[in-house]
């Protein structure tokens, strides 16, 4: 539940009696209760706002220091730490004024300020507003509506709300401020918006820069033609052991084949980006059929995980294969056909004792069921 102004501040105030209380709860399903009777015994009907509190610094524990305040929507739309640096080293080339018009509590800011980029935020929600200028004391911050143009900075940032009431929003739509408005209010403005990875962004002319954390696709951001530097798409892979790029000027001269010694599933961000075939040739992988973003190959690349290749079987045929196995648990990967992984494993019914893999996919006109051993990993 969103806060009040006035709760925004009591949070404030109140960081001793808040921190005391985070080392009492559980913050649990199961401890749900007993947390919410512990919050109201220290800070009476403030209790409900301060458990909210603690939930969303869980959230954020990787996009913003624990000392911050932040709503649960805020923290699950909040940007990690290394995606917003590595936006914030892009525009610090091509300006040095930002003025972010969704500022939520300044998780970008923070990012811009550590680039050196002079920073304005500035959000219609008073509360957000509240927050971003107690997380942010030196930031310049304002109230304002994103789709009325309140500065003159030269690079315009937008996030616009991927949430509400803890639901996701997929219809660009129906995000709060609609991203169709968003361009129509900044048109001729150099702009970076952040948008969900699985809109429909063809006809974008400038860059589409899909942004994944250890697999698992974040963002895409839309930069206007002034800021794309000459690219059109690109995937920003952030791992432990750094930051890995792939954009569309990389060669794409890769095959199709049968299956080799592993069975490779791509960074979500490569996929979202439209990049595999750039992978794959850069990693001198292949493909199993040129529309599917399953790839091949003979050796797993660096920092990433696949499967050992065992058989291909059709679909239907699946069942039995796994028996002959032994299979007694398996990890389902879909792409390319109508099917539910927790539906296959009922109807499938193993009792043996390995564990496998089955990448269920379609190579030409055939849907297959690839038979492998269990995840691997290389480095």
């Amino acid at each position: 539940m969103p806060f009040s102004p006035s709760e925004v501040d009591f949070l404030h105030q109140h960081r001793t009696q808040i921190e005391a209380l985070s080392r009492t709860v559980g913050l649990t399903k199961a401890t749900a209760l007993s947390d919410a009777q512990r919050a109201r015994q220290e800070l009476g009907e403030a209790g409900r706002a301060a458990l909210e509190l603690l939930h969303a610094r869980r959230a954020g524990a990787e996009k913003f220091p624990d000392t911050w305040l932040a709503d649960h929507d805020a923290a699950q739309q909040a940007t990690p730490v290394a995606v917003a640096r590595e936006r914030a080293r892009r525009l610090a080339r091509h300006g040095s004024i930002v003025h972010d018009v969704t500022c939520s509590i300044g998780t970008e800011g923070r990012a811009f300020q550590e680039a050196g980029l002079g920073y304005i935020g500035s959000d219609l929600d008073p509360a957000r507003v509240r927050m971003a200028a107690y997380n942010l004391p030196d930031a310049l911050l304002m109230r304002a509506d994103a789709l009325v143009p309140s500065s003159s900075a030269e690079i315009i940032v937008a996030d616009p709300a991927r949430r509400s009431g803890g639901r996701r929003i997929s219809d660009p739509a129906k995000l709060i401020p609609p991203l169709p408005e968003v361009m129509e209010a900044y048109a001729g403005r150099q702009v970076a918006v952040k948008c969900a990875p699985g809109i429909d962004y063809s006809e974008w002319p400038g860059l589409v820069s899909v942004s994944g954390v250890a697999g698992a696709v974040k963002e895409a951001c839309l930069y206007s033609p002034g800021l794309a530097e000459g690219l059109r798409r690109e995937a920003v892979m952030v791992r432990p052991e750094g930051i890995d790029r792939l954009d569309d000027t990389a060669p794409e001269d890769t095959g199709v084949g049968a299956p080799g010694r592993y069975i490779i599933d791509p960074d979500g961000a490569v996929v979202r980006a439209g990049l595999v075939r750039q992978y794959a040739a850069r990693e001198g992988l292949w493909m199993l059929d040129e529309r599917i973003a399953y790839l091949t190959g003979e050796r797993l690349p660096e920092g990433r995980s696949g499967f050992t290749f065992i058989e291909s079987v059709p679909l239907k045929q699946a069942r039995t294969a796994l028996k002959k196995h032994d299979a007694g648990t398996v990890e389902i990967l879909v792409r390319g056909l109508d099917v539910d992984p927790d539906v296959l494993r009922k109807q499938w019914k193993l009792k043996g004792n390995t564990a496998l893999a089955v990448v269920c996919t379609r190579i030409g006109r055939q849907g297959v069921a690839l038979i492998c051993g269990p995840r691997v990993s290389e480095g």
